[in-house]
């Protein structure tokens, strides 16, 4: 333990030292008039911009002068020439510093600069002897100093919790971070679009609300000064978008985020972002479609392929299986749930095959117990599972010839759940009923448990014209469409407990 702090402090004296030699840089520069925190610098191309159309930029004439700006990433040689690596959003570029091309002042300006420093360049595009594309420096520009020295380059940023906890260092050192937010963002768009143009409209609901409904999840909980009231984080966007259904527009979705007070862990995160998506005149059948869409062209539009490799395993995303959970599970265990007649031949059914129930649980409740306990992590590939027990889905329309269960539906891909839908419930007096048992189950202690909502109600009582709904993990899918393994790679600023823990 010694040694290690130790050597803990000769690195942070190590740092304190590197840190200061670029501060007395950063003053030279300003003695000599230039601003170490620079202003606008026009750039006509990108890195990527220069390789692609070298063809076209190669030359010495005047007009085929580029101007690039980013980061220095490398520095190779100290005498009067240097070939050195400027980093933009679009990847690496070859930059050539040479005395001869600059003049004495501005090379003994560039002999200051350190790795890390944000600069403008411009020049002419050339080949080296080695084939690579580079541009011949004849004028640059300091625009900011970079005060602390990245981490060493052979072993680079590998310490999840610093990479984390500073995002921007994680996406200076590591190229293939960039790409992952770059497809995330390639996906919205892809969602959007795919909703678009089949007549959905984009809407926006409230954040906070004084009633936490729509999923069963604990909420985070704030208070409104001036109104003198609590409120909650929205936990799902459900209810407000079927009140608009109610209103008129027929097909909704909005695009946002959601709040949950519940663990942390490689799937879940304090906040994530959703879509929900609700269709009038539609059913749960007519929602698989949609999420099935979805998912095939957002997987087009950024991989070009329907074919992923997710954490070594192949999957065709294309290829989907249907089936009710009361089918899966009689596939599995031999056990079918829904013919028991009571509470008691259910549990009898589960503690032969060793699926824990809790006592609360009904028939249906026990089945969504063995399906998650022996189906729900064999589901590699994409699967609907539909038919969910009544008992677990208070805002889903009963199944017309099976009343325990309702018409809903989840999507599993490599074993978990992606997207969640049904045919909403729009009888006001059967969904009163349920919110009422939703609120004994919360008197009883279960704080996921919904919440009474009258409102809604009363919305519903106006009529809520038959309606398919459904919510999409959209950190899930970026996880799935960029082989990420942890939903905090898929986050900018993923949540983390506070360092003294």
């Amino acid at each position: 333990m010694a040694e290690k702090n130790e050597e803990q402090l000769q690195t942070q004296q190590d740092m304190n030292e590197m840190m200061q030699v670029r501060r007395e840089k950063m003053k030279t520069f300003a003695d000599k008039g230039i601003a170490p925190f620079g202003h606008r610098f026009e750039v006509t191309h990108h890195a990527q911009d220069v390789v692609e159309h070298f063809a076209e930029l190669e030359g010495e004439d005047s007009d085929r002068k580029v101007r690039l700006a980013g980061r220095l990433m490398a520095i190779r040689g100290h005498g009067k020439a240097s070939f050195s690596v400027l980093m933009d959003i679009t990847g690496r570029m070859q930059v050539y510093f040479k005395l001869d091309n600059l003049g004495e002042e501005k090379y003994a300006n560039f002999k200051l600069l350190d790795i890390g420093d944000v600069i403008g360049v411009s020049g002419t595009v050339f080949k080296t002897h080695r084939g690579e594309i580079t541009v011949k420096v004849e004028d640059f520009e300091l625009l900011a100093k970079s005060l602390r020295p990245l981490p060493e380059k052979f072993h680079g940023l590998k310490d999840v919790e610093v990479r984390y906890r500073q995002r921007y260092l994680d996406l200076i050192m590591n190229p293939e971070v960039k790409d992952t937010f770059i497809a995330r963002t390639k996906i919205i768009k892809s969602m959007r679009r795919y909703l678009d143009e089949r007549g959905f409209l984009e809407v926006e609901t409230p954040v906070m609300s004084t009633i936490a409904g729509g999923a069963a999840a604990r909420p985070f909980v704030t208070y409104h000064n001036a109104l003198d009231m609590q409120l909650y984080l929205r936990i799902a966007t459900e209810l407000n978008l079927k009140r608009l259904i109610v209103g008129g527009l027929e097909r909704v979705y909005e695009l946002g985020r959601i709040f949950r007070n519940e663990g942390i862990d490689v799937r879940h995160n304090p906040e994530f972002t959703s879509v929900e998506i609700y269709q009038a005149y539609a059913d749960y059948n007519d929602l698989m479609d949609v999420t099935e869409g979805i998912v095939i062209e957002a997987a087009r539009d950024v991989l070009g392929t329907t074919i992923i490799n997710y954490e070594g395993t192949e999957i065709d995303l294309s290829k989907v299986r249907r089936i009710s959970m009361n089918d899966i599970v009689r596939e599995a265990t031999g056990k079918d749930f829904l013919s028991a007649q009571t509470v008691e031949d259910a549990r009898a059914m589960a503690d032969e095959i060793g699926v824990p129930y809790e006592q609360k649980h009904g028939i249906g409740g026990i089945l969504n117990a063995a399906f998650e306990e022996k189906i729900e992590d064999t589901l590699i590939a994409p699967t609907f599972v539909t038919g969910h027990p009544t008992e677990i889905s208070p805002l889903a329309k009963r199944n017309p010839e099976n009343p325990m269960i309702t018409d809903r539906f989840e999507l599993f891909i490599y074993g978990r759940e992606l997207a969640n839908g049904f045919t909403e419930l729009n009888d006001p007096i059967d969904q009163e009923g349920r919110f009422l048992e939703q609120v004994k189950q919360r008197e009883a202690g279960d704080e996921e448990a919904h919440m009474m909502d009258q409102d809604y109600i009363t919305a519903l009582e106006y009529g809520l014209p038959p309606t398919g709904g459904l919510g999409i993990g959209v950190d899930r899918l970026v996880m799935l469409l960029t082989n990420s393994s942890s939903i905090r790679d898929v986050l900018l600023f993923p949540h983390m407990r506070n360092k003294a823990e």
